[in-house]
Parts: C-alpha cells; structure tokens; sequence
C-alpha cells in the first residue's frame, strides 16, 4: 500500500476531509477532497459533514475553518513555518489607532488575517468578493486591510473612499512582479493574455487582460478560447489548472509571470506530514471562544453577500 492509500484509509476510518489551497504542491492538490481559493475554502468548511478537517493551507485558512465548525477537529499537517507574514501585517494596535481616526468606518479585513484580527473587523472579504463586500456597506468611507494592493483594486470598483490599512501591507510573493518581468515574458509570448493578482501592484493591474482571484484565473483559463496564458501569481495555481484541462482533455501553454514566484509557508506541507496528521491527529487548531464567536460573525456576514 502507498502512502496515498494510506492516507485515503485514515481519512475513511476516521470520518476527515482534505481542504487544500490553489498555492499547496501537487502532490498535495492531487489527494485533496476539495481543492480552491480562501472563499471557496471558506464555504466548503462551513458545509462539511466530516469530523475532522484536515487543511493543507496557511495557519489563517485552518483558523478560519475552525471559526466555521468550532464542534470539529481541524487540524494542520504542520505547524512551524507555515505563519502568512501578511496575515500577521495588521496586529490590533493598528486596528485600534485607525478605529480612533475613523470612528464612524467600518473595517472590512481580507481573511489573510488572523483570527483575532477577524474578531476585530466588521466584515472579512477575500480577493474573489472585496468589491462586492465594500459595496455592500452602508458607509462612505471603509477602512480596508491588510493588502494596500488589493485595496488599490477595490478602489478603482467603488465610490466609496478606501482607507488602506497598515500602510505597506501585502504579500511578498505578489510584490515580487514587476513591469520589467511582463515585459520580459510578453516579449516571448506576444499573444498570450495576462493574469495578474490584485495582490499584484496598480501598474501591472492596468497592464493586465484580466484582474483575477485564483479561482477566478482558474475559471478564465477553462472557458476561454485563447491557448496561452501569462499567471501572475503564485506558480502552484499552474498545477491547479494543469490538474483542471486535464479533466477536460485539454492542453494550454500557462507561463509563470515568474518561475520563482512561490509562497514558502504553503510548500512545507508533504505527503508524509499529512499521512502523519491524520495517525496521530496533530496538529490541532486550538482558538479563544470569544474569538471564535466575533470571527464567525465577520466570515459569516462575508459569506451571506452573493
């Protein structure tokens, strides 16, 4: 027996689901139950029946599905490592000086945010919903963290005034693209269309075809009819939608904006970790009650806007 069928008789002996983000490694993605963005991660933990959750991810996707099923075992194939230095970007010191400047702003924070942080905001968004999120409030000024790119993006699809929140905050594998990188891979691949990250920076925002979550991207690539695309983002969604053409019998040339575009965090997670996760039952996503019930209330309010 490999240790893929070993993994899928613990996950049936003990009644678990694998959650895997768009960023894990193939072999990752390749076993997962459900495999998606952090919106569409968030809605498939809310409605599973499992009782343990497995989440091959970044520590805030496993705090989020904890959030949803508090009644569940979630668990993490690894701890050390995998923190998301964007989620820890905005800290409740800063939340609380912005709030002070701006009493009457509701705080929309993107889910790439720890828990406590959701705890603290109004609303969550992901880079799939943020537009949809901040038109849906009452209010003509919203403070918006902790991507000032991603706010940048929101900005240019609303009347309302976005206070971006730290100021710097982003992700750094999205920070690595530059214009020289797509003029560089445009030059190669002239007719290929451009997908670019609204992690990505305004300048390469209003140089792209498509502005796109990765489920978006995914979704793009599958319905069109172009054959050659540039991802401007992180390279693991290659191997997502290579997984998806697949299925379908197809075959499209998807060049990387960068080779070397690649989230740390979301690659320490391995076959034998997970196998070991599901043995022994580590490592568990242990959260405040309090939290857990401020949390819920932000990711929920988030998921009932369509």
């Amino acid at each position: 027996m490999d240790i893929v069928e070993r993994i899928n008789k613990l996950k049936e002996e003990k009644n678990a689901v694998i959650l895997a983000h768009n960023y894990q490694p193939k072999e990752i993605q390749k076993i997962a139950d459900f495999l998606g963005d952090s919106l569409e991660l968030c809605i498939k933990a809310k409605e599973t029946d499992a009782d343990i959750i497995v989440f091959c991810g970044v520590d805030f996707m496993a705090e989020s599905a904890k959030i949803l099923n508090s009644d569940k075992k979630v668990l993490m194939p690894e701890i050390e490592g995998v923190q998301c230095p964007m989620a820890h970007q905005l800290p409740s010191e800063v939340i609380k000086k912005y709030r002070e400047e701006y009493p009457d702003a509701p705080l929309v924070v993107y889910v790439n945010t720890t828990a406590e942080t959701k705890a603290m905001a109004d609303i969550t968004c992901t880079s799939a919903n943020a537009d949809r999120v901040v038109n849906s409030l009452d209010a003509d000024t919203v403070l918006f963290g902790p991507d000032n790119n991603l706010a940048y993006y929101v900005q240019k699809r609303t009347d309302k005034k976005i206070i971006p929140i730290p100021e710097g905050g982003g992700c750094y594998v999205h920070k690595k693209f530059t214009m020289d990188d797509l003029k560089r891979v445009k030059s190669k691949y002239p007719n290929a269309k451009v997908l670019i990250h609204p992690e990505c920076s305004p300048e390469l925002q209003e140089n792209a075809d498509y502005v796109l979550s990765t489920s978006g991207m995914v979704k793009a690539v599958l319905n069109s009819e172009d054959e050659e695309f540039i991802i401007g983002t992180e390279v693991g969604l290659i191997n997502r939608i290579e997984l998806e053409l697949e299925k379908l019998g197809k075959t499209k040339k998807l060049i990387p904006l960068r080779e070397d575009a690649i989230c740390n965090e979301m690659k320490k997670i391995t076959l034998e970790k997970v196998e070991r996760c599901l043995l022994e039952e580590r490592y568990e996503i242990k959260l405040d009650k309090e939290i857990i019930e401020r949390a819920k209330n932000a990711i929920e309010r988030m998921l009932e806007i369509k």
